[in-house]
């Protein structure tokens, strides 16, 4: 592939991750950045990520050959309009948002559908912002493409091998398309998680009772409830339609299941509950999805003294890096009483090895 000069409009999580893979993959290349927060992204100059930082979102983006918009969604389309006028000839430029209809929208009304592809890199965390970015973050992870019409093969052909190239799996699809399938795996997800959380906070009593005891599965499946408001914010926004088609759907699901209930209908909730089951343990899962993934397992232990202190040394000493610890007290979901968490998968796999080499009872979730 031959030498490109890359711009990025935001270098948040997924910006920064970005900019950290092409780096890795691709030294030689020039790569530089504006952010509305310049001392956010000095570090990245500093590590050598970057070439250089650009002072506005205009004229000094004309020598890129491809510009990644990483801001968010809404103003991913704000800054669509600010680069048009100078984009040079047979260059292209995509974004990083979960949407796609209105931003495409945009494309077309300025007359880009020449340069803009949309790309959504299904990867992510509970955190944000360029200090969490890993120069692995895509690395077997999902990256959706939406050209235009317009698009040249020979544009598709360059911002796909450079996204394979980092190790991420390109995926063509139209943006329609893309709004839909996200919104019914991704948006409502959220919504629902947060959705969870909110019923618990209201029906609790004084005591917090309920919050006490929300460890385990509770926690694990509304973790994604942790997610930047405004972004999750945004997003309802510019997929709207999507959305409340999607929670119109699940509304009327779990209005019968509640039927099923009430009537005591056996046969119904066995139906229900083995049939998610099957669908949900054919998922494939060697690749990454839209949701943030996290790598843990848990493991059995003695309550005893240093019985935590022993797990962590057997890990270190291996050079495995912990990034949490904890005791599960609810453990109706879950096996194992103590719950460590890796930074990524190789070191989860580690630490699985070493733990079992040594006799503990090890379990990973599925």
């Amino acid at each position: 592939m031959e030498q490109l000069t890359i711009g990025f409009i935001g270098l948040g999580l997924i910006g920064g991750s970005l900019a950290k893979s092409i780096r890795k993959t691709f030294p030689e290349y020039k790569l530089y950045a504006w952010n509305h927060r310049r001392s956010s992204i000095e570090p990245a100059l500093q590590e050598g990520v970057l070439d250089g930082i650009f002072d506005a979102p205009g004229e000094e983006f004309s020598v890129c050959d491809i510009i990644f918009l990483c801001a968010p969604v809404q103003q991913n389309v704000f800054y669509l309009e600010c680069l048009a006028p100078y984009l040079k000839e047979g260059s292209i430029i995509s974004d990083v948002g979960s949407t796609k209809t209105r931003i495409h929208e945009q494309a077309q009304a300025l007359g880009l559908n020449r340069h803009f592809i949309g790309g959504h890199p299904m990867a992510g965390s509970e955190k944000f912002g360029y200090a969490y970015s890993t120069d692995y973050l895509l690395e077997n992870a999902y990256y959706i493409l939406t050209p235009c019409p317009e698009t040249t093969p020979e544009q598709l052909s360059l911002l796909r091998s450079l996204i394979v190239a980092c190790g991420s799996l390109a995926v063509v699809l139209d943006y329609r398309n893309h709004d839909r399938i996200t919104a019914a795996i991704s948006h409502v997800p959220h919504i629902i998680a947060s959705s969870l959380v909110n019923l618990v906070r209201s029906e609790d009593d004084p005591e917090e009772w309920m919050k006490r005891l929300a460890a385990g599965g509770f926690k694990d499946i509304t973790r994604i409830a942790s997610s930047s408001p405004v972004m999750w914010q945004e997003i309802c926004m510019a997929n709207r339609s999507n959305i409340s088609s999607t929670l119109r759907t699940y509304i009327a699901s779990l209005q019968e299941i509640a039927d099923r209930i009430e009537a005591e209908d056996e046969t119904a909730l066995y139906r229900f509950f083995d049939s998610a089951r099957i669908y949900r343990n054919s998922i494939p899962s060697s690749a990454r999805g839209s949701l943030p993934r996290e790598y843990a397992l848990y493991c059995d232990i003695r309550d005893e003294s240093g019985a935590i202190a022993s797990i962590a040394t057997l890990l270190s000493g291996k050079g495995i890096n912990i990034k949490n610890i904890a005791i599960v007290h609810n453990r109706e979901s879950e096996e194992g009483v103590l719950r460590v968490e890796f930074y990524d998968e190789d070191a989860c796999i580690q630490a699985e090895a070493v733990l079992t080499a040594f006799g503990r009872s090890v379990h990973r979730p599925k």
